[in-house]
């Protein structure tokens, strides 16, 4: 692509963001489609000063990633109604200087699971208490679906339920349950914990749909059990993917070219 002084800016800013898979993604669903614009990783500590500096350079979007989902929605000039309630923000869309924060997680986690099940009137065991499982929660409700929360932390567990209206259960007591899906939105799994599972595997037979938001590595050891158990399972890069897309439709307009920008993610992981 030919950068030139019509092309139009994007970014992600997190802190660390060097690691995101983002700007393939995005970068190659513009390429694509022969779009003039092009998106890098804004490393950023000074919220305010960024926001600032946004305006001022007029960049266009911007994806929002940890730790400052939170603390980018005091410096906006609007919100859309659902990022209020799930209170985080992960794009940005800027228009004359003028910040609008959205959250696409919700649409992403509801998109990835939808590849399996139809949401509307369906129990989901939603397992963990932090930002993510709480953008997932607030995104099954939107679509019709009975939430159960699972934790390891009571007092976090039972506030996500009491904000979502729903029960809460010890994540030590999820193996006994039985609902139409899991998701896992902790980060067991990865990292540190890249060996352990959050269910023990003989009880994944109750749940005939299993999804990961962990995408590195790709197939966790829950997937794994979870297949070999006959369940049908969604991976990390889904919600990673779909997310992406409701970003880029929502900043340019445009049908995103999903299956481009899922071979994106995926070369990124590989090159890790």
């Amino acid at each position: 692509m030919q950068v030139d002084g019509r092309t139009e800016l994007y970014g992600i800013m997190g802190d660390p963001v060097a690691h995101s898979l983002s700007p393939a993604m995005h970068n190659g669903a513009f390429a694509h489609l022969g779009m003039n614009r092009v998106y890098v990783p804004f490393p950023v500590q000074d919220v305010p000063a960024a926001m600032n500096g946004f305006r001022a350079l007029q960049v266009k979007g911007v994806s929002v990633t940890i730790p400052h989902k939170q603390a980018v929605i005091a410096h906006l000039d609007a919100i859309d109604p659902v990022a209020a309630k799930i209170g985080a923000v992960n794009t940005l869309k800027i228009d004359n200087g003028r910040i609008k924060g959205y959250n696409t997680d919700w649409l992403g986690a509801n998109r990835a699971l939808a590849q399996e099940l139809t949401l509307a009137g369906r129990k989901v065991l939603l397992l963990g208490a932090g930002g993510s499982a709480r953008a997932i929660g607030f995104g099954l409700l939107e679509a019709g679906a009975e939430v159960v929360v699972a934790s390891r932390t009571q007092g976090t567990g039972e506030a996500l339920a009491a904000t979502l209206n729903c029960e809460w259960r010890p994540l030590a007591d999820a193996g006994y349950l039985f609902a139409d899906a899991l998701v896992n939105a902790t980060s067991v799994g990865m990292g540190a914990q890249v060996a352990n599972s959050p269910m023990a595997a003989d009880s994944l037979k109750n749940f005939p749909v299993v999804m990961d938001i962990v995408y590195a590595p790709l197939a966790t050891r829950l997937l794994r059990e979870a297949r070999a158990a006959g369940c049908r399972t969604v991976d990390g890069l889904a919600m990673l993917l779909y997310q992406g897309v409701a970003q880029f439709e929502l900043w340019t307009g445009a049908e995103a070219p999903v299956a481009l920008m899922r071979e994106q993610l995926l070369a990124g992981l590989a090159n890790r």
